[in-house]
């Protein structure tokens, strides 16, 4: 007792006990307003995944079913993961009217609150890949022109046209242009795989190639056009077209001129 009353007595013992008094309030308002800011992302993301349903529900159903287990004329969205709605929503290609024919990219029927909360809905269902972060999107400063060059006529030229202008498929379909198109929803195309497109996991292409394929477009994108006009850049179908038909028009326009001056 002697030696706690010395202690006590001690010239440094006032400033330790309120430096430990002090960690100890610090320590405990941490924690507790770590608990309460939880609280509200767990009610807020509930939320969002109510609304989802809720526009699920209207706008959805109907083709997916009440579950999204999929129907006749539309697959199950179990499991595809947020990165496939957010793409298929946020680019405007659903919802459709016509399941018949190719989603195509138009202005968004939803906005990004109502895409948001369906994507939380449909990501709630099942575990899938997920919508990239901007972190993970930095094309700019991990992205290899070079290598993204290669890579896309190595697995995108066939289908999307050497520099990324879209073409035609079979049975109708076509692969749409990659100009103008914001990177996230690229890379999503790749991770998902949208209609005729294959999914490109990251074992096939790695996320740093990925970026570099989005910088090539994006690069191929704001490359001038030192030629005048592009023609769609589809190759030399269009430039041969037209050479015929001008050509061709102005031949036989010359020689009906011959034929009249000769009369």
């Amino acid at each position: 007792m002697k030696r706690l009353s010395s202690y006590r007595r001690h010239k440094a013992a006032a400033p330790l006990l309120l430096v430990v008094a002090l960690l100890g309030i610090g320590t405990t308002f941490n924690v507790a307003s770590a608990t309460i800011k939880a609280a509200p992302t767990t009610f807020d993301r509930s939320a969002a995944i109510d609304e989802g349903k809720q526009i699920f529900l209207k706008g959805c159903s109907s083709c997916h079913g009440l579950n999204a287990e999929g129907g006749a004329i539309a697959p199950s969205l179990i499991g595809v993961g947020a990165a496939s709605v957010d793409f298929q929503v946020g680019t405007g290609r659903m919802p459709m009217a016509d399941m018949s024919t190719q989603a195509a990219r138009k202005e968004p029927v939803y906005n990004a609150e109502q895409t948001a909360a369906l994507v939380a809905y449909v990501a709630s269902l099942a575990p899938g890949p997920a919508i990239p972060t901007d972190a993970q999107l930095n094309y700019e400063r991990d992205g290899n022109t070079a290598e993204g060059g290669e890579l896309f006529r190595n697995n995108c030229a066939m289908c999307h046209n050497f520099a990324g202008q879209g073409g035609a498929l079979t049975e109708g379909k076509y692969a749409p242009t990659l100009m103008g198109v914001d990177p996230k929803y690229i890379y999503e195309a790749l991770i998902t795989g949208p209609q005729s497109m294959p999914v490109f996991s990251d074992k096939t292409i790695t996320p740093a190639e990925k970026l570099s394929l989005i910088k090539w477009i994006k690069s191929a994108e704001a490359e001038p056009n030192l030629g005048g006009a592009t023609m769609g850049r589809i190759g030399p179908v269009t430039e041969g077209l037209l050479i015929w038909i001008l050509g061709l028009g102005l031949l036989i326009a010359v020689a009906v001129w011959l034929t009249t001056k000769a009369r």
